[in-house]
């Protein structure tokens, strides 16, 4: 199982850029960015890296907002500049796309439109582009049975976050196909209190712990909140958190250290 790690909130590019040289440093597997609502656009900072692990992804880009040609000629830019692109794309939630003024009446069937376009244009299976680059693997943001269905059709693999060993032993898992990447975006907080760590998130991502799709998924797995998927203990619960997601069938983790980062980083890089 490879390790990486991103940061819960970048508060600019400077933070980013020295985020993905301390992965290196640690001999991390990748380091990822994600697109935040109104925030920095996550291909553009990886862009920046000058020091960075044998991968960098994004987790995720947003479909809505960018035609699949400008998603794919971005990308392969920057594999074509840097290699090891690991590109995760998703639809995101109704409230922030409609405000900037898309309709969400059919997300499934976007998605499935975008990844027809976009997966030939990245393979070169597709007039459209000339950049000749080796291609970055394709991973869908997925939590639902639809979704992940749709992401062993047409990605290579799925990326989620606020997800326990469960469900993706019971559900992501075996949902996809013999090699495809799972990818799992693991919020950790190393403390002696658990429970308030929990609670502090709890409070951190309230708006987000509305969202139908996280809802819909802690309800299937009878979770009552995003605070229930993280990790929170010492460094015995961290590692053994760990050991659960590879043997779920996780193929990559993405740690993000709520609170002391280095210290939580060291666990896993000693």
């Amino acid at each position: 199982m490879r390790i990486g790690t991103s940061l819960l909130l970048a508060d600019s590019p400077a933070d980013v850029v020295a985020a993905a040289a301390d992965a290196a440093r640690r001999g991390l597997d990748s380091f990822w960015t994600g697109q935040m609502p109104g925030g920095w656009d996550p291909l553009t900072l990886l862009a920046l890296l000058r020091e960075r692990p044998a991968e960098v992804g994004t987790a995720v880009v947003l479909t809505y907002p960018r035609h699949p040609t400008t998603i794919a000629a971005e990308a392969m830019t920057l594999s074509a500049a840097a290699g090891g692109l690991a590109l995760g794309v998703g639809p995101g939630h109704a409230w922030y796309i409609e405000q900037l003024g898309y309709s969400y009446a059919s997300p499934l069937g976007h998605t499935r439109d975008y990844l027809e376009t976009l997966r030939p244009l990245l393979r070169g299976e597709r007039d459209g582009l000339t950049i000749t680059a080796p291609p970055p693997d394709l991973l869908l943001a997925a939590l639902g049975p639809r979704m992940l269905a749709l992401a062993a059709e047409l990605a290579d693999g799925v990326v989620a976050t606020w997800v326990t060993p469960e469900i993706v032993a019971e559900r992501l898992a075996p949902s996809q196909p013999d090699g495809a990447r799972i990818v799992v975006g693991l919020v950790v907080a190393l403390t002696t209190d658990p429970d308030a760590a929990r609670d502090r998130i709890a409070r951190d991502f309230a708006a987000a712990d509305a969202l139908p799709a996280y809802r819909a998924s802690l309800s299937r797995a009878g979770l009552t909140g995003l605070a229930d998927t993280v990790v929170a203990g010492d460094e015995t619960v961290i590692a053994r958190a760990l050991d659960r997601l590879r043997d779920a069938g996780a193929t990559d983790v993405v740690l993000m250290p709520f609170g002391d980062r280095a210290r939580t980083l060291d666990i896993v890089t000693r």
